[in-house]
């Protein structure tokens, strides 16, 4: 299996000097702007819808989905896609119901919003933990995934690769969200044209092995048939109780039950997500939404069928012992880099250049998030209120530095590679995932709501949910209860508290402003939204 050849280092090098000079460009084209920490942190008014859209994949799309969802593809089949299919409906209720009050209240930080709805405390907790987050679990997990990949195909040392993605994303983050929101534009475009040669070639491939890379529309057609024939198994979005996957995807829990409460989170309380979209104005931001629920429709195609691919070559006799990790036992996480390893020269560069292209957009949005909230929510009105503009961007900047450098330093500790990282990422955000968004949700939608029931939302949620992970609350044997049934659990437990607490305790009575002319839509969106909508009913009724 051959590494990387020099026209595969010229493409991955033709990347790099694109991104990086249209990085560049832009930042001197709007450096009179650069002192405001709304322009930093926000690129406001900036940022068109195909940018917001573009910026919002490329965050998104990461080592964890390349790899961790690829694993997933290999071990479990299409059911992970759930996802991502689930996620591009989601899109569309954070366009029409939370972008709407994010905007009209001129929020700028999720921690803001706390503050502003509830209290200064709430807020600053809900800081810490997402701090906390999104460098012991995020930025660690891409940082550490992204390395694992990028050696695996370059042959490169791990540690040199870990070094390299970081830095790269400093050079992109520290010109701030416009840089990022615009270059993020050509890493979508060199993610979906790499991942979808990558999906091309490897399912050509399981039509004939023996042949070796075949290109051609009918080896891609017979391919897909060998797979959905021979790996029937694979193709299957819901999974019944004593299906061995059904801890990970109980049933109809994805359609019904926790899988809203991991996305409405992630997409619509989520700095590292909602960031690019606030600056914007209403209907750009929509849009923007929208244009990220109709690229998430193809992710799968991108991220999981070449996971399926390598498990039906797999099958045939390939790849026996490339699955095996550095301790010699198998590890699902190798399925995607060994897939690449064999591209033809040129496109295995380009399938790389797609892959860091994935890595250091996520990396750098979600640096660009711990800056803001630290800068913006604990640094600035605790440490600094008087400090100028210019100075608190310098801040920021530095910040990035150090949780890269914090990411590089704890990431192999963290046992990553024990479940698949994709599902490492989505069981440890779940301990404060169903807290949040019980916050959030009863914060938006019911103007009793109080402080007290907030904070036990986002303190007592992650505590319950963390005793029923250790298995340490009583009631039930929670190690045999599916994490998506147990964030159900705790949204619910904390939903029914802060009711109670709402109602016997004072009530601050700092509702937000909310009309019911603030959800209406253009009709272009809904006939958009519509066609996203029906499209995700197809997929699953076709393969439920």
């Amino acid at each position: 299996m051959q590494k990387l050849q020099t026209l595969d280092y010229l493409v991955f090098f033709f990347y790099f000097i694109v991104v990086a000079g249209y990085g560049y460009w832009i930042y001197n084209r709007k450096k009179s702007k650069e002192a405001s920490t709304q322009d930093f942190f926000l690129a406001e008014g900036s940022l068109t819808w195909w940018a917001i859209g573009a910026s919002l994949i490329a965050s998104n799309i990461s080592a964890e989905q390349m790899i961790g969802m690829s694993g997933n593809g290999f071990s479990m089949g299409l059911g992970i896609s759930t996802y991502e299919w689930m996620a591009a409906a989601t899109l569309i209720i954070v366009a029409v119901f939370f972008m709407p009050i994010y905007l009209k209240n001129k929020i700028s930080t999720m921690p803001q919003f706390l503050s502003q709805r509830y209290n200064k405390t709430v807020s600053l907790i809900m800081a810490i933990f997402w701090l906390l987050l999104y460098i012991m679990v995020n930025l660690t997990s891409i940082l550490y995934l992204g390395a694992l990949a990028v050696s695996g195909i370059s042959g490169l040392d791990f540690y040199t690769c870990m070094i390299f993605l970081a830095i790269f994303a400093i050079i992109i983050t520290v010109g701030g969200m416009k840089v990022i929101g615009f270059t993020d534009v050509i890493q979508v475009f060199f993610l979906v044209i790499g991942g979808l040669a990558a999906t091309y070639i490897a399912v050509n491939l399981v039509s004939d092995p023996d042949r070796g890379i075949t290109d051609s529309i009918a080896g891609l057609v017979n391919g897909f048939k060998d797979m959905t024939q021979n790996n029937e198994d694979h193709f299957h979005m819901i999974y019944p109780k004593g299906n061995p996957h059904y801890m990970s995807l109980p049933g109809l829990t994805v359609l019904f039950g926790g899988m809203w409460i991991v996305n409405l989170n992630y997409w619509g309380c989520n700095q590292y997500i909602t960031q690019r979209a606030l600056g914007a104005d209403l209907n750009t931001a929509r849009n923007g939404l929208l244009f990220a629920a109709f690229l998430k429709l193809l992710m799968p195609v991108i991220v999981t069928l070449p996971g399926i691919a390598a498990y039906a070559l797999y099958q045939k006799g390939m790849f026996q012992q490339e699955m095996l990790g550095v301790d010699g036992t198998f590890n699902q996480d190798n399925a995607y880099p060994v897939l690449l390893n064999l591209l033809p020269m040129g496109l295995k560069g380009l399938s790389f250049a797609a892959l860091t292209a994935a890595v250091v957009a996520s990396l750098a949005g979600k640096a660009n998030s711990i800056s803001t909230i630290f800068t913006l929510d604990v640094f600035r009105p605790y440490f600094a209120k008087d400090m100028s503009e210019k100075k608190l961007v310098v801040v920021g900047r530095l910040t990035i530095v150090v949780a890269m450098i914090l990411a590089i330093v704890i990431s192999p500790f963290m046992g990553i590679e024990k479940k698949g990282g994709f599902q490492f990422i989505q069981e440890m955000t779940g301990l404060l995932s169903p807290g949040i968004f019980a916050a959030f949700i009863m914060g938006f939608f019911w103007k009793r709501t109080n402080s007290a029931g907030a904070f036990f939302a986002i303190v007592g949620g992650f505590l319950i949910a963390l005793s029923m992970h250790n298995n340490w609350l009583p009631g039930a044997d929670w190690s045999t209860v599916p994490f998506l049934d147990r964030m159900g659990w705790v949204f619910l437990i904390c939903v029914a508290v802060m009711f109670v607490l709402s109602m016997v305790l004072p009530n601050e009575n700092k509702g937000l402003e909310i009309d019911a002319s603030m959800f209406k839509t253009t009709k272009t969106f809904a006939i958009g939204a519509t066609i996203v909508i029906l499209t995700i009913i197809g997929l699953y009724s076709y393969f439920w």
